[in-house]
């Protein structure tokens, strides 16, 4: 029982790994990052140039670093946000970063090498196995998981692993959560990432020689807690910057191109807002804007790093609102003042369809089991957006409030992928690469 095997949970929003102690039990990696000690890693890169003389030099950097490095200084770094929703697609083929190109396993292997390095392993001290959760279901349009698949390999095996494994987001957390089980029982497990929510049904059977398990049934669908950001961002942010607005274009007023919009609420897509063409195009229709203050405003905040305070003041009001049936959200910085007022009635009325998708999923992973509700004896959530409380009505509904659990909201999973790492047939756990 030594620490040769990684669990690694990449995920949208944040990423965490860990090992296993002497004793056999899973140890998430603590990174001590600008803010103090964490174990979510956010799955942000940043990269930026240095000059020496005359040499310039292409610098990166990842997770809470890499934040710091584009609130210091935006306009001269590239940030780079939620890129595993490009893990699966074959429009995906390259980007360009300061006249380098970049695929998505050279983004992946940037992002693991300083993955590693904050994390206080250098890389020939990583082990030789590594097992790494995946979604049930990729994001994107017409998803490629071989495709994904190949991709994360690739950048794995520069890093020396002799042994890949992939494993079910949803079958991870679920056999951290078996190892509390006393007795057999059938076990629906919910994971709520940034960019997709995984379900897998699993029998579990403990024994003296072990946990026996049975999968029933897996499901998955790209909705998560990004498309609940977006909803906030699109009702109660956007039309404050001038969402919904007209221009004057000679003798007609024309409303202004919803797509600016669209794609300031999904966070991974706002390099392509602060590009100069872009912004370019902003100015010009700020100029003959009918509400120019509004226009404005947006830009400001796009040319600033107070737009990444906002999409934080976001995910904040988003946790509050699971607490209390309103959050405040303010946001006064460096010319640019946005403030909401958010009642958890209009949120559940924003999200309605996208709880909608989850409640199907969850009815359809049931009939896709051969269970009726009353076959499920444990129900384990997991990931921030199980506390929802619209999300959370879908499974007391079904199951009751008793047979609910939730825990390690950020670390089960990579708990999980650590612990099958010390099981003598992976194979049992993993899926097809």
């Amino acid at each position: 029982m030594t620490k040769n095997t990684l669990g690694l949970d990449f995920g949208t929003t944040n990423s965490v790994a860990a090992t296993l102690s002497s004793a056999g039990t899973p140890e998430p990696w603590v990174f001590q990052s600008p803010a103090g000690a964490l174990s979510a890693f956010r799955s942000v890169l940043c990269f930026w140039e240095e000059q020496t003389g005359r040499l310039t030099h292409r610098l990166a950097d990842a997770g809470p670093w890499a934040i710091e490095r584009f609130i210091d200084d935006p306009h001269d770094c590239r940030l780079i946000q939620s890129f595993k929703s490009f893990a699966a697609s074959h429009l995906f083929k390259e980007t360009q970063i300061f006249g380098k190109r970049y695929a998505f396993e050279d983004l992946l292997a940037v992002f693991l090498e300083k993955f590693w390095a904050h994390g206080g392993v250098p890389p020939d001290g990583l082990p030789g196995r590594i097992v790494m959760g995946r979604p049930v279901s990729f994001v994107g349009a017409n998803p490629d998981e071989a495709l994904a698949l190949r991709r994360y390999e690739a950048a794995l095996r520069r890093f020396g692993f002799k042994e890949i494994h992939y494993v079910y987001e949803p079958v991870a957390a679920a056999f951290f959560f078996a190892q509390r089980l006393t007795e057999d029982a059938n076990v629906l497990v919910a994971d709520f990432g940034g960019g997709t929510s995984d379900f897998s049904i699993i029998r579990f059977e403990p024994s003296a020689l072990g946990i026996r398990s049975i999968p029933l049934g897996h499901r998955g669908l790209p909705v998560a807690g990004d498309v609940f950001d977006y909803r906030i961002i699109d009702q109660a942010i956007s039309p404050q910057l001038g969402k919904g607005g007209q221009f004057r274009s000679i003798n007609k007023l024309l409303d202004i191109p919803g797509q600016y919009y669209v794609s300031f609420a999904r966070w991974n897509e706002l390099s392509l807002l602060r590009s100069p063409k872009t912004l370019r195009e902003l100015r010009q229709l700020a100029e003959t804007a009918v509400d120019s203050e509004s226009m404005e405003r947006f830009i400001r905040l796009l040319e600033t790093n107070s737009v990444y305070a906002l999409y934080r003041g976001v995910s904040e009001a988003k946790a509050a609102l699971s607490r209390a049936g309103s959050a405040q959200l303010l946001l006064d910085s460096q010319g640019v003042r946005i403030e909401a007022e958010i009642a958890r009635i209009d949120f559940e009325r924003w999200i309605a369809a996208d709880v909608a998708q989850i409640s199907q999923a969850v009815d359809a992973l049931m009939a896709g089991a051969g269970l009726d509700y009353a076959g499920i004896d444990r129900v384990f959530l997991t990931g921030g957006t199980s506390f929802v409380p619209a999300v959370r009505r879908i499974f007391e509904a079904r199951f009751g409030e008793g047979k609910i659990e939730t825990g390690n909201q950020f670390d089960s999973i990579a708990q999980g992928l650590a612990l099958i790492g010390r099981e003598e047939d992976i194979g049992r756990w993993a899926t097809p690469s």
